[in-house]
Parts: structure tokens; sequence; C-alpha cells
């Protein structure tokens, strides 16, 4: 760690499309910027195979490539991007915010957190024991090791959705349970998932997760029948969003609500003056888009805080 600390404007922790448009903005704006990220730049929506719904891709296109864009263009206006760079310290309640990384120590005048989600578990038996040897968070991670096998994805949203759609054409067979009692997808999605021949939906619930050193089979509760049945599988893959990942910021002093969610204002201000906070972590849209959104207002309104401030 460098023993002097580094002033900056504005520090960003986390680099999804939230935090990375905040970046684009504030240092569009002329604001010495630094984004940490304590994994991969570009987060959860990096692995997505195709996003179909953002504005301006008629097409779509493909997580890795949308994040890399929004990567590039805020390096064009000289914001610094700094990878496996984990936050472990926060003082927030001053003038001047100081942000402590396992490799610096960083004082800003304004903190946009953007720190997204961790994946939901499902929390029965044999989950931990095959995490790596069946059961999987990550489709586009783990999908293509699953060529011709019988697999399940676990859920009932829009994620469960398109990592079923993606496992179609690498697997012979795509369960879906769906851990609740309908499935909360519509429009076009819908319909591709129940076209698609070698998917199946099954309204019920995971109760356990049956292997030797591989995942074998799930036993799943039938809501409509309540019996509970044992299904073949390869892998389980488990599709149920994400927890907002925001331990270390509440313990900080920022409000949260029940859920762990960061509580924002309209214009993305938290509880504690200078401090903003952008995308899945707020548990808003817990889209790409309305993440890019909260990321340009955080921005706007970190960078009027940062002028008056210095005013």
């Amino acid at each position: 760690m460098s023993e002097e600390n580094q002033k900056i404007d504005v520090l960003i922790i986390g680099s999804g499309p939230a935090g990375l448009t905040a970046a684009i903005y504030t240092s569009w704006l002329g604001l010495k910027t630094v984004v940490l990220e304590s994994g991969i730049v570009g987060g959860r929506a990096w692995l997505a195979p195709q996003i179909e719904n953002f504005p301006g891709f008629e097409f779509g296109i493909k997580g890795s490539e949308l994040v890399e864009k929004m990567r590039l263009q805020a390096l064009r206006f000289r914001a610094e991007t700094r990878e496996d760079e984990e936050v472990i310290g926060l003082e927030l309640k001053g003038a001047v915010k100081r942000v402590v990384s396992r490799k610096q120590t960083y004082e800003a005048h304004a903190v946009i957190i953007a720190t997204g989600t961790q994946r939901r578990k499902l929390l029965v038996p044999g989950e931990t024991d095959f995490i790596g040897r069946g059961v999987s968070y990550c489709v586009t991670c783990d999908g293509p090791f699953f060529k011709h096998a019988k697999v399940a994805v676990v859920g009932n949203g829009e994620e469960a959705a398109i990592d079923a759609l993606f496992l179609s054409d690498i697997a012979n067979n795509v369960m879906v349970v769906t851990n609740e009692r309908e499935l909360e997808i519509s429009g076009t999605l819908k319909d591709r998932l129940r076209n698609k021949p070698n998917i199946e939906i099954i309204k019920g619930k995971i109760t356990k997760i049956v292997g030797e050193q591989i995942v074998k089979a799930t036993k799943i509760l039938d809501f409509d029948t309540l019996l509970e049945v044992e299904r073949e599988v390869n892998g389980v893959f488990v599709s149920l969003g994400g927890v907002p990942m925001t331990a270390i910021v509440k313990n900080s002093g920022v409000a949260t609500d029940r859920n762990g969610c960061l509580t924002v204002d309209r214009q993305q201000r938290t509880s504690i003056e200078g401090v903003f906070a952008a995308g899945d972590c707020t548990c808003g849209g817990m889209q790409v888009v309305t993440a890019a959104g909260e990321g340009a207002m955080a921005a706007m309104r970190a960078s009027a805080h940062v002028r008056k401030v210095n005013a």
C-alpha cells in the first residue's frame, strides 16, 4: 500500500454498467475519477451472452462487448479503472471520504457505490457439496462443460429464462424448475422458452441435490401434486438473481432497507452527504439500462456536490 493517500474528486466502487456510466459522466465533466473493481471490469453484465434490450443495438450485443465499450469511453475521458482492487475500509461521514483498498488509500470529495449483487443460493442439502462439480451460478462460465447433458435451471424470472435458452443450444435436455408457483416472464422471452423442444418447465422446488463425486440427480417437490420426485441431471444452474454486496458499506453507516439494499432518493443520494449509490446494490430495476441511468444520475449529483465543496 502506498504511504501517501491518493487525492481525487470522485471514487467509484464497482465497475458494472452503473459504475462505468458514472465514470463516463464524472470524467467527461472534468473530475478526476478512479473506479475500483474487486474482480473484472464489467461485473455480472460482462457474463451476459446477449443483451437484447439495451437501446441503440437493434440486434443485441454481448455483455462483454457492451461493458468494454463503456470502459473505453470512460478511458477516453481519462477515468482510471483499477481491477483486482478490493475495498476493505470506508470512512464516509467527513467532508473528505477515505476509501481503503488492499493496495492504496484514497481521499475523495464524493463516493459512488455501485457494488452490484452476489448470487442467491438455494440453501438445500447437496448444494454446497457439489459447487464446481455440477452446481453452478454462472451459465456462461460452466455451461459449455455440459454438452449433450441433462441440466436443471432453477428460477422463475428473466435471468432463468435467458440461462435456459443459452443451455438449450448446448445440453440435450433443460429443465426449468421455477422454485415459485408461477413463471414471472412475459413477451417474446416467454414464447422462446416455451417453443424450445428440449426445454421442460416444472412448477416445483428443488429440495435436494444428489450425487457422489459429481451431481447425478435432484429431488423436486411438485407444486401441483405435492409429491417429491427424483430427476436425473448432470448439472444444476442456480439462476435466482442476486443480493446486494453492501455489508462493508452498511458498516460505514450508509442506510439500507431490511433486504440489505442501499436506500437512495430519486437523485441517487444515500443517507450520507457526498455518498451516492447506483445499480443493483439499490435493488432498483435490476437491468443494464436502469443501472446505466442510475449511474448517470449519481454522477451528475456527485459532480454538483464536488463543485459545491470546492467553491
